[in-house]
């Protein structure tokens, strides 16, 4: 709703650097219009001082008048013309957001942490291997390896399925177990269940 005389931030232009106020990017606004140079100087001056007041924090900061002069011409919208004590070419850097930080595991990856790196490239493989004795070692390494990987992640009793299945998906279907015919590995539960593959130490 627009009421008439009455002024609402929400209709007003957005601060480039909402910490100084809008009475501040008003001087700037002023001192862009200002005919000569001279004058354009000294406002700037007057406005830096203002701001370094409106800023006190910044003082603890070895760099503070750079990055005070950096401010003001962003609050310029780079159009202030003075005689600039500093160089304001990297200003605009201030306002970039940073790149987010790339999870060390893929997305698409990270329901499959529990098979680890390893086993993940060895999932790459597994797609392009021809077929041969050398991959069947491969799959047979992998599909026991998985097996003894997700018991160790407290999954407890894994049918074979869970290890055809996802061995099937992580391959983009080029493995196909046959169950029929492949056999796992027996695995000694209380060994993967130890932490650190060692056997249970025994009571005194």
């Amino acid at each position: 709703m627009d009421i008439k005389g009455l002024d609402y931030n929400t209709q007003r232009e957005k601060l480039v650097m909402p910490e100084y106020g809008r009475e501040i990017q008003k001087m700037v606004d002023l001192a862009i219009t200002l005919p000569t140079k001279e004058e354009r100087n000294q406002c700037a001056q007057a406005i830096i001082q203002q701001m370094e007041n409106k800023n006190t924090q910044l003082r603890t900061a070895p760099d503070y008048q750079q990055t005070l002069w950096d401010h003001l011409y962003l609050m310029s919208h780079k159009q202030l013309d003075i005689d600039w004590p500093f160089d304001v070419n990297e200003a605009e850097k201030i306002l970039s957001k940073p790149q987010p930080i790339q999870h060390p595991v893929q997305d698409e990856q990270a329901h499959m942490r529990h098979y680890g790196r390893l086993l993940t490239k060895v999932f790459e493989t597994l797609k392009t291997m021809p077929e041969g004795p050398e991959r069947d070692e491969l799959v047979r390494q992998t599909a026991n390896q998985m097996k003894r990987d997700l018991m160790a992640w407290g999954h407890g009793s894994i049918e074979d399925e869970k290890v055809t299945d996802d061995l099937a998906r992580f391959t983009d279907g080029v493995i196909q177990l046959d169950l029929q015919t492949f056999r796992f590995n027996a695995v000694n539960m209380s060994v993967e269940n130890n932490g650190n593959g060692g056997k249970r130490k025994k009571k005194k």
